[in-house]
């Protein structure tokens, strides 16, 4: 298909509305799709790392109660 103008390019034999209609629908739900895939990474590289936290707290807290609990057996003994 090949267009004289500009013009012919837009309207496209009267069907130009729904051609860059359709356009435009997909090219928003690429858009739509591509933000909520990076909100969404972003979300879960904060949960990873907020995990990650949590899992050294425990660690740190289940070595200070050996620790703790050690050092109460060797006085008692």
């Amino acid at each position: 298909m090949a267009f004289n103008s500009w013009q012919e390019i837009i309207w496209m034999d009267g069907y130009g509305f729904y051609v860059w209609l359709s356009f435009g629908v997909s090219i928003l739900a690429v858009g739509l799709l591509v933000v909520h895939g990076l909100l969404t990474r972003k979300t879960l590289a904060r949960m990873a790392v907020q995990e990650q936290q949590r899992q050294q707290r425990l660690a740190r807290r289940k070595q200070q109660e050996r620790s703790r609990s050690k050092s109460t057996n060797d006085s008692t003994s």
